[in-house]
């Protein structure tokens, strides 16, 4: 079950982590799926270096154009590896900076406890009126929900029920409201202390899509700050990637 967060903060305390004689702040563009773990590991990259993190959350493809335009931004946490990889190879982050935090999780959930079955037939019977999806252009949970209904041959039949989400933050939203009758989210967004918060969920099986593998970069204007590497630093700790597990995530 995920670590409560009192628990990481122990762990943190005997982190090799030096707190900075000068504090300083690291801009981080975080893709929405990671919103709770980040927010946690921003409480103890405050204690454990005396930097800060301020953290904003959206679709990758977003943060990509808004980085390309000059957004003030100093790390990338994105929900793929293409656009760091992208970011990399167009000079816009900092060369040998990049690194997988996570490979994530893709469900089809409902807020009703008995919408969605174990095996996702539910897409099968249509016995619901929208289905929603992040945008599959700026939102790799999209792009991985569109894989799912092409591989299952139901693309054309759920094209009238779509609804798109912004961002698998803004999809989530949309399901938990009852906007949508069901969504594909990710499974961070669902779980709490391990086990489902409410309603219902189907886990899709990994050959359904593509991996969804999230790196983390730092870009071109963070190549001097401490608090950039630091925060880098506190991802790779194993009590870090305990603590990102407990969402859902497979971390190497």
């Amino acid at each position: 079950m995920p670590l409560p967060i009192r628990t990481l903060l122990a762990f943190a305390a005997a982190l090799a982590l030096s707190i900075a004689a000068r504090a300083e702040v690291v801009h981080v563009a975080v893709a929405a799926n990671f919103t709770a773990p980040a927010k946690a590991l921003a409480e103890v990259f405050a204690r454990t270096t005396g930097h800060e993190a301020r953290l904003s959350f959206g679709a990758t493809g977003a943060f990509y154009t808004q980085i390309k335009n000059g957004a003030p931004f100093d790390v990338l946490l994105a929900a793929d590896d293409a656009r760091p990889i992208r970011l990399e190879k167009e000079g816009d982050a900092v060369p040998d900076s990049r690194f997988t935090y996570a490979t994530g999780q893709l469900v089809l959930w409902s807020a009703s406890p008995d919408l969605v079955d174990g095996q996702g037939e539910v897409l099968k019977g249509g016995g619901f009126n929208k289905l929603a999806i992040a945008n599959p252009k700026n939102a790799p949970y999209g792009a991985a929900a569109v894989q799912t209904m092409d591989k299952l041959g139901l693309a054309a039949a759920l094209a009238p029920k779509l609804v798109t989400g912004e961002s698998i933050g803004q999809t989530y939203n949309f399901v938990a409201t009852g906007n949508a009758d069901l969504g594909f989210v990710a499974l961070s967004q669902v779980l709490d202390g391990g086990k489902l918060k409410s309603g219902s969920m189907w886990v899709v099986p990994a050959e359904h899509h593509a991996p969804i593998v999230q790196d983390a970069v730092i870009l071109k204007r963070a190549a001097g700050n401490p608090a950039a590497k630091a925060w880098m630093a506190l991802l790779r700790t194993p009590q870090s990637k305990e603590f990102i597990r407990s969402f859902g995530y497979a971390v190497k």
